[in-house]
């Protein structure tokens, strides 16, 4: 079967590409596509593994110590200033400044990023069906796709940030800030840290979502990045709880 003009790849690369898989019958031509996409970037290769994801989980494996990181200086710093004080007679910081901290507001701002770990993996299980948008009403959240769950998904992140910098506001309205003492220091820096990681997941949905709208057809490459960005996502819901349950409730 002819598949036209291959002049329509993008470089001599592109053209040797798609005429390898012209003439081993491994392309096929999508509904609304340009050119002859191969079968591979619509469908996947059968029992390999995808180097995005592996690559990912990698790079998120790193991630992890360096958190694990940041518990171990709070951890360490935390005891000791609580045992100098507990020898010198005197409040310790854990004590005095921890009480500045709002703890029902962060309550709800962290229901809200766990939340939004569920509307993630809706959309994930939306990109599995190759459900891009919605097939019925925008009321109907059953029909949705995954343009509708992961910007539900951005909004409820944006939320959690919004509600981080009212919280920073109001602490640095008590004159607690990051150079104010240790406590300031560990918090601000655990909290800081995980707070640009999910800006970083805000802007990497920002990129997935307009990328659907600029594909005509969406492959499994596609597929793959919104599974991928999923797993960052739950990363970053996972490491905050562990936060959330030793900063604002174990202290």
């Amino acid at each position: 079967m002819p598949w036209g003009d291959l002049c329509t790849g993008s470089g001599n690369n592109d053209l040797v590409a798609m005429h390898t898989h012209a003439v081993s019958g491994s392309m096929t031509m999508p509904e609304g596509s340009l050119h002859p996409i191969p079968l591979s970037r619509l469908r996947g290769r059968d029992n390999r593994p995808e180097p995005v994801a592996v690559g990912t989980i990698i790079w998120l494996a790193s991630e992890l110590m360096f958190f694990a990181a940041l518990f171990a200086a709070y951890f360490t710093i935390r005891n000791v200033t609580n045992t100098q004080a507990a020898a010198t007679g005197t409040e310790s910081l854990w004590q005095t400044q921890g009480d500045l901290i709002n703890v029902p507001f962060a309550i709800v701002n962290t229901s809200v990023l766990v939340a939004s770990s569920f509307t993630c993996q809706m959309g994930v299980f939306a990109a599995e069906r190759a459900q891009v948008t919605r097939a019925g009403s925008l009321f109907n959240p059953r029909r949705w796709g995954l343009r509708e769950w992961y910007t539900l998904t951005f909004l409820m992140g944006a939320f959690f940030i919004g509600g981080q910098v009212y919280e920073y506001a109001a602490l640095f309205h008590e004159n607690l800030t990051i150079s104010s003492n240790v406590f300031g220091s560990v918090f601000f820096l655990a909290t800081g840290f995980h707070g640009l990681h999910v800006t970083g997941g805000l802007f990497a949905f920002l990129l997935l979502m307009g990328r659907t709208f600029l594909a005509r057809t969406f492959t499994h490459e596609q597929a793959v990045s919104a599974i991928v960005v999923s797993y960052y996502w739950h990363f970053v819901d996972v490491v905050w709880i562990a936060l959330f349950g030793v900063i604002y409730i174990l202290r």
